[in-house]
């Protein structure tokens, strides 16, 4: 089946812990963290003590995307925060290989992510170090941007790269009634959507509405 991944960034940060119980009983499967530091990405997010502080809160998987420089030195603070998967940027690291290798040493999956302007050789070779790749179908750094159809076509030809092997899609970015189902037509096992869970409070019926536009329910 395929997962919904709620993005806490579009979520109220002041009530977190609140936030994150309603999205559980609302069936979210796990739950998207972006940290973002300024540099990479032209936003400032949240550190890993504050994915720590709310790590107690819920036993759904924290699935935690660093849109940082440098990711190697930080990781073993998100492993210890509690993350079970966290995915970097092959655009952040200097030898990708160590870094998801360090990933999966620290007890969490490992995950690699591609701005859409990244080719998928640039992880050719990476595969057996790999649990997840994300796909960025837009701009990573804000929430509510348009979705770039063109990432669909990328999509598609990872899964055909894939094949048999143990990794999960993952699509990031424009997530909505009208561009899931495409997304997972074209091969994405694991939704990752803000705007259009959090857009009204809805969180329960915005995510059924999802998982009965992509045909699960």
């Amino acid at each position: 089946m395929v997962k919904i991944a709620p993005s806490l960034l579009s979520s109220d940060f002041s009530n977190l812990a609140s936030e994150i119980k309603k999205l559980e009983k609302a069936g979210a499967d796990l739950l998207h963290f972006d940290v973002m530091d300024g540099c990479f990405v032209p936003n400032l997010t949240f550190g890993a003590q504050f994915i720590k502080s709310v790590r107690n809160t819920t036993s759904l998987p924290f699935d935690v995307h660093l849109m940082i420089n440098d990711p190697d030195n930080k990781i073993d603070w998100f492993s210890t925060a509690g993350s079970d998967i966290i995915t970097v940027h092959a655009e952040a690291c200097n030898n990708l290989r160590e870094t998801l290798q360090k990933i999966r040493y620290l007890g969490c999956k490992s995950a690699v992510s591609l701005k859409p302007q990244t080719p998928l050789s640039a992880i050719e070779n990476l595969y057996n170090d790999i649990d997840m790749v994300l796909i960025m179908s837009v701009e990573p750094g804000f929430g509510g941007q348009k979705f770039m159809d063109d990432q669909l076509n990328k999509v598609s030809q990872l899964k055909q790269i894939i094949g048999s092997k143990n990794i999960e899609i993952e699509i990031d970015g424009g997530i909505n009634l009208q561009t899931a189902p495409m997304a997972v037509q074209a091969g994405a096992d694991i939704l990752v959507a803000g705007t259009a869970i959090f857009k009204d409070g809805k969180y329960q019926e915005n995510i059924i509405a999802i998982q009965q536009a992509i045909g699960e329910r």
